[in-house]
């Protein structure tokens, strides 16, 4: 038998969308400058999956001046091996310094219980006569709530104050502040309260794997790019990351989407009208199985020491190319406008 080789590259898909910056995202970065004077720490959640395509410039541009705290979220689901997390670990830090830089699963006690400590920390630096206001921002369904949730049931004991969903869009506007830890009159401070915003999108995509990736993550709704294009590219990483072994039990090493998605449809029983396989089904059910860790864990983004540099690099390149074009569009505007009143 023929020795399986993975695709090293997948196909350019020209066709997709380049942005998913929707009117609440624009609307909530806009209330979230309002707030400003009122807040003396940013805590932005980053997917541990797409530590450099989570990554929002709009929080840096629109948010500064304040004292921010990176934390990648959902790190159960990309790590690989304590040898290989760590050294990726210690590169993402490097990117961030002297900015302090944390890693969370929202589910280990040890892990909220750091990024609470932090918080406490700040809270009695801070001596805010109305307690410390610290706000949470990160792009959609990046794991701002389900960490708000955590830290309060750590902080005091108390259960969801934010809801929580699968899909991006649940927090739609900005929450009153959420108290995280209780007033210490010995120790003169006031509580600690976080306030939970609305995931905003970058306002374009610079290319289509990016997009994909946040697509896979579950940054963009799964209406938005067909499942069958979405799980073909999950395959992909499957293949080269972790291998085949991950899905055996469906079948044998592929790169062929259709083959995957038809023997996950029988083993699952997903069939339609006289038995044919309903792939699309089969494809939105893959997506959800690799989301929950269940079909292989690992890092969608290459980590490198100049990573967060080239991404930078790149998006001055691609601002300059967008106001070039912005500058096109006005110029045959202006010309457009002269011809009409010329002709009238």
């Amino acid at each position: 038998m023929a020795q399986f080789i993975p695709r090293t590259v997948f196909p350019q898909q020209l066709s997709l969308p380049r942005s998913y910056y929707l009117g609440h995202h624009a609307s909530g970065l806009s209330r979230m400058k309002t707030m400003l004077s009122s807040i003396d720490l940013i805590i932005e959640c980053r997917d541990y999956r797409v530590p450099l395509t989570s990554r929002n410039p709009l929080f840096e541009q629109s948010l500064a001046g304040r004292e921010r705290v990176i934390v990648y979220t959902k790190r159960d689901l990309g790590n690989q091996g304590m040898a290989v997390d760590k050294k990726r670990e210690t590169i993402i830090k490097n990117w961030h310094k002297p900015s302090p830089t944390l890693f969370s699963n929202h589910k280990s006690k040890p892990d909220i219980q750091t990024i609470l400590t932090l918080c406490k920390e700040h809270g009695l630096a801070y001596q805010s006569l109305t307690g410390s206001r610290i706000l949470i921002v990160g792009m959609p369904n990046v794991g701002k709530s389900s960490l708000l949730n955590a830290l309060r049931m750590a902080g005091v004991n108390r259960g969801k104050a934010a809801f929580t969903g699968a899909q991006p869009g649940i927090t739609r506007k900005i929450a009153s502040g959420v108290k995280i830890v209780d007033p210490d009159p010995e120790a003169g401070t006031e509580g600690v309260y976080l306030v939970d915003t609305p995931g905003v999108f970058v306002p374009f995509v610079p290319d289509t794997d990016s997009m994909l990736k946040l697509a896979l993550v579950g940054s963009v709704k799964d209406t938005i790019i067909a499942p069958t294009t979405l799980a073909d590219y999950l395959l992909f990483h499957i293949n080269l990351k972790v291998g085949g072994s991950v899905y055996k039990e469906y079948c044998g090493e592929t790169n062929d989407i259709v083959e995957f998605l038809e023997a996950v449809c029988r083993k699952t029983g997903r069939l339609g009208k006289g038995g044919m396989p309903d792939v699309e089904a089969a494809a939105l059910w893959v997506i959800q199985r690799w989301r929950q860790g269940n079909l292989g864990k690992f890092v969608l983004d290459e980590v490198e020491v100049d990573g967060l540099e080239k991404k930078v690099m790149e998006e001055v390149r691609m601002s300059v190319s967008q106001a070039r074009k912005q500058a096109k569009d006005t110029q045959r505007m202006r010309a457009k406008t002269r011809r009409t009143e010329s002709v009238g």
